[in-house]
């Protein structure tokens, strides 16, 4: 298992929008998500400044392929197309990410 942490911006004007998706979240979503070895996953939120933090745990052998897999659903763009114009990039991201990946800097279990 790897714990997995990752970072983007919430646009303030749209964060009662993203409250109100994240509370509904289509099961077609949740079972690719499942399907895709991901488990405890959470995204918590930072105001005032507006940041979402997400931590998931990966209980597969090939992130990438998993990563792909679930890049590749048509539910899961969808879903991603609605969700999407609530966030901002953080200034940092390379090129590729959405979400900015982080370190683990501390466990304890």
């Amino acid at each position: 298992m790897v714990r997995m942490g990752s970072v983007i911006a919430v646009r303030p004007e749209r964060i009662d929008e993203y409250k109100r998706l994240h509370a509904a979240v289509w099961p077609e979503v949740l079972q690719k998500i499942t399907e895709c070895n991901i488990r405890n996953y959470v995204i918590y939120l930072r105001e005032p400044e507006n940041l979402l933090f997400a931590h998931f745990e990966y209980y597969g052998e090939d992130w990438h392929r998993d990563a792909g897999k679930m890049a590749a659903d048509p539910v899961t763009q969808d879903w991603w197309k609605v969700c999407g114009p609530c966030q901002r990039q953080l200034d940092s991201v390379t090129k590729g990410e959405w979400w900015a990946p982080m370190e683990e800097v501390f466990f304890h279990p």
